[in-house]
């Protein structure tokens, strides 16, 4: 039970992905920028929203994998692979998009 509800979490990731694919205005990166929309230049707004569609169905992606060890017995000490794992995937997370993604994109 507790595994659906890991990939239910991680499929919202991923539907957020394919909603910033889709979408024609610049879309907020998300929960850490309290939904403020960067300045990013008007020519790159479907390139900046394919990137960051990207960032966030590889984060749904890879959060379901990382969920793997709860289908595993009750007191399993696999657990720990999860939480390390999702704490270094939210770091890169926020990595990439600040640096990479944001970096590129913003108006200069």
């Amino acid at each position: 039970m507790g595994f659906i509800i890991w990939a239910l979490c991680g499929m919202l990731f991923i539907g957020e992905g394919i909603y910033c694919i889709k979408s024609k205005k610049e879309v907020a990166c998300g929960f850490w920028t309290n939904g403020k929309k960067p300045l990013i230049e008007d020519k790159n707004i479907k390139a900046y929203n394919k990137a960051l569609g990207k960032l966030w169905c590889a984060f749904g992606f890879f959060l379901i994998l990382l969920g793997i060890p709860l289908l595993g017995e009750q007191n399993s000490p696999l657990i720990i692979i999860t939480l390390v794992g999702v704490v270094f995937e939210l770091i890169i997370v926020m990595a990439v998009y600040t640096i990479k993604i944001e970096g590129k994109y913003r108006k200069k």
